[in-house]
């Protein structure tokens, strides 16, 4: 961990907060606990008791993995619905194959990220390549669930294929952190990833002992995931680690600080930030199914066992 790095962050732009910008607090850490998703492959629930208030646009985020996975024990997803809503893909290691009844699809390499904009509905495989299943190796990621407005929730089905040489690299004001821009703005610098619904993502390493602020948009939420290590969060310094998410409050700037000893296993706290515009929309899930109403999802699950959220491929 990670795929996407530089020899030296100094060569990339510095970002830094304005020094009167007014910081968020930490107003909550919670552990995600730990479950099976598709065929079994291990997931953290990173989301999982987070009231949905300060987590609008976002309905839902797997930590996949991290797993060692021997020979012939790689699992996937089979196939199945979505409506409604975007998926992100974001692979740290490891490979993954996508193919979905509109006729998208590809591979997702360490450092790549699939979006898919599920919108009016379709259906969606995701599986290990037969060479990771046959050979074994590392295997983690991350998906995060994006909410569409009502507006947007029948759109057409979209993918775009972000591959990892495509995110904008961005440093600290010192050097002491590695910024992976996936989606959104920061400091000026555009993400990759063309958002529907306003967001910003990114994956950041910070060094051992090293502090980053970062400007945030004061009509976004913000939320902080520690993929690895461990570090503090919010002018108060509140403790978080590996498998936690960090809800903050109000203001214009986000600060994270990495705690001087880090675990063994990752020699950089390494962590996801995001946050978007909230929605302020009702939100109805079931499953795979976002929608806005009750008699919506009703008709989602109709649709789909009426076979017009499209077929299974042939030879698929």
């Amino acid at each position: 961990m990670p795929a996407v790095t530089v020899e030296n962050p100094l060569t990339l732009p510095r970002v830094s907060a304005p020094a009167d910008a007014v910081p968020r607090p930490a107003l909550a850490v919670s552990t995600a606990p730990s479950g099976f998703e598709g065929e079994g492959f291990p997931v953290r629930r990173a989301f999982a008791g987070i009231d949905y208030k300060n987590l609008d646009p976002f309905i839902m985020m797997d930590q996949m993995g991290e797993v060692e996975y021997a020979p012939g024990e790689a699992k996937g997803t089979p196939w199945h619905p979505h409506r409604g809503f975007e998926t992100v893909t974001y692979l740290i290691d490891g490979t993954f194959v996508h193919q979905d009844s509109h006729g998208g699809g590809g591979v997702i390499n360490g450092g790549d990220t699939q979006w898919m904009t599920a919108g009016s509905g379709l259906l969606h495989i995701e599986a290990p390549p037969e060479e990771l299943v046959v050979t074994g190796g590392l295997f983690h990621g991350l998906q995060l669930w994006v909410n569409l407005p009502k507006s947007d929730k029948m759109m057409p089905p979209k993918y775009q294929d972000i591959g990892g040489g495509q995110v904008r690299l961005l440093t600290s004001a010192d050097g002491g952190a590695l910024i992976r821009l996936i989606a959104g703005d920061l400091d000026g610098h555009a993400g990759p990833g063309a958002t529907h619904t306003p967001i910003t993502m990114m994956h950041v390493s910070l060094n051992p002992g090293a502090e980053v602020t970062l400007p945030w948009r004061p009509d976004f939420n913000a939320l902080a995931y520690a993929l690895a290590g461990r570090g503090t969060a919010g002018p108060s310094g509140r403790p978080f680690s590996t498998g936690q998410t960090v809800v903050f409050g109000k203001g214009d700037s986000v600060t994270i600080k990495a705690d001087e000893k880090q675990e063994s296993r990752s020699p950089n706290f390494e962590f996801v930030l995001l946050g978007g515009q909230p929605i302020r929309e009702p939100m109805m899930q079931y499953g795979p199914f976002v929608m806005n109403t009750h008699a919506e999802l009703a008709q989602a699950f109709d649709d789909f066992q009426a076979g017009r959220l499209g077929r299974i491929p042939a030879g698929a």
